[in-house]
């Protein structure tokens, strides 16, 4: 299908890249942009990758935030809207089987951040800045930022960058956890596609089952965490990646995974 905001390549046979393209704003999400992603989304199934990456189009901006042009007309009830449909695609992101990888090449401000935080890894570029600046706006984050910012970096650090508005280089992002990576941005890409290289070279049953025990970690009890755990891992071994992987240990060579 043919989208008038997204752009999407296949580097490898296994990997994608969904590009966010609205140069006009810095690559803002706005109604048509995430559902044009919610129908990017649904069929994703038909293109058997492994790994997806997502980046914003150009050099500047990952997702500059949400589109405030949109946003200052809306009514309580059409915000409402706004952000259930945010949050709806940003989840069917952190839900999906196989493993997301945000490619942040610029700003991640607002609603970018929180694109970013919907993705299972995040790299970014050393020009990258990430922030929640929405109450300069009269706002709160509305795409489920309040509980993953929380979640990947602890309440402190959330609620400095939310009180503040501040936004912040991409170290620092590094050292307080939001990033797993910082690149040059001449290198930026090529690394994300080493990182999805690296992660298709695995069975994609097993990283799909490990996505899922670590997200449900999040909604679960202890107890029920790990007998997930030990049902996924019993589960492994009616899957054939399982008898090839560890054949391919035994006889000292590399594994021919399913797709």
């Amino acid at each position: 299908m043919e989208y008038n905001h997204l752009k999407y390549e296949q580097p490898d046979e296994a990997v994608g890249l969904l590009k966010i393209s609205v140069p006009q704003s810095l690559n803002a999400l706005n109604s048509a942009v995430l559902k044009e992603m919610s129908d990017f989304l649904e069929g994703i199934g038909n293109l058997k990758l492994k790994v997806l990456l997502i980046t914003g189009d150009g050099e500047k901006s990952f997702v500059a935030g949400a589109d405030i042009a949109e946003m200052q007309r809306m009514s309580e009830a059409e915000a409402l809207d706004f952000a259930r449909l945010g949050a709806a695609v940003f989840k069917r992101i952190e839900d999906l089987p196989l493993p997301v990888i945000a490619v942040v090449n610029g700003f991640a401000l607002g609603g970018g951040c929180e694109l970013a935080m919907a993705c299972d890894l995040r790299v970014a570029s050393e020009r990258a800045r990430f922030g929640q600046p929405e109450v300069g706006l009269g706002i709160i984050p509305g795409f489920s930022g309040t509980h993953r910012l929380t979640k990947i970096v602890g309440p402190a650090f959330a609620k400095e960058l939310m009180f503040t508005g501040k936004s912040i280089l991409a170290p620092e992002a590094l050292r307080i956890g939001l990033v797993n990576a910082v690149f040059p941005p001449e290198q930026l890409m090529d690394e994300a596609l080493a990182l999805a290289r690296r992660i298709c070279s695995n069975s994609a049953m097993a990283v799909s089952a490990a996505k899922h025990c670590i997200n449900e970690n999040f909604n679960l009890t202890v107890e029920e965490a790990l007998a997930l755990e030990n049902r996924c891992f019993a589960s492994c071994f009616a899957h054939p990646d399982q008898k090839e992987g560890m054949t391919a240990f035994l006889e000292k060579r590399k594994p021919l995974f399913e797709r």
